[in-house]
């Protein structure tokens, strides 16, 4: 672990590989969901084209603050979407994982709970976090019902916390886990799996 965030890891498991984004995953991502409305509604403007979200892609691999990683599908060989550890802070023992999408063919799959379970074990058992955060948009339903699946605790929302893409005001769920929490989420997580 680097003095200020976790190195980039590759981590592989039965159907995913989480393995650092890069701009020759673009092509993957924008045929997993890269110009479909749904998958972008809480993410932000939908990209129409590729170079729409290359550009995308390219501001959140220039982003010092967090940790890109591609979700590789296993059986296909190919991106299914990204997420990032991010809001970071070795000291305090604490991340985030967020900034996650998926191309709609891989939501209610094994897809998010291995990424999840990867992301989660590497922050909770290689890189010593106490505490691992998610969030998301109070009117975010799957989202919300996902997160609370993993075994996240609901702390409380942040109203009134940020913009959404539309200009109406977002309310923010926060949910996490900590480092006693973790074996009986990760023995749930891999009993799915």
């Amino acid at each position: 672990m680097s003095a200020t965030r976790p190195l980039p890891v590759t981590l592989t498991g039965d159907h995913v590989r989480v393995e650092p984004l890069a701009l020759r995953h673009l092509n993957d991502l924008f045929a997993a969901g890269g110009d479909d409305d749904e998958v972008w509604r809480w993410l932000g403007p939908t990209p129409r084209t590729p170079q729409e979200l290359e550009t995308k892609l390219a501001a959140l691999l220039a982003d010092a603050s967090c940790v890109p990683f591609a979700v590789i599908h296993l059986a296909s060989g190919r991106a299914a979407g990204w997420t990032t550890y991010l809001d970071i802070d070795v000291e305090h023992e604490r991340l985030e994982i967020g900034s996650t999408w998926y191309g709609r063919a891989r939501w209610r799959s094994a897809v998010n709970t291995e990424t999840k379970l990867l992301l989660l074990t590497h922050a909770f058992e290689e890189l010593g976090m106490g505490r691992v955060q998610l969030k998301t948009d109070h009117l975010n339903e799957r989202s919300r019902k996902a997160i609370a699946r993993l075994g996240a605790r609901h702390e409380g929302v942040l109203r009134r916390h940020r913009r959404r893409p539309d200009g109406t005001w977002r309310d923010t769920v926060y949910f996490s886990l900590l480092a006693d929490e973790w074996p009986e989420a990760k023995a749930r997580l891999a009993g799915w799996l």
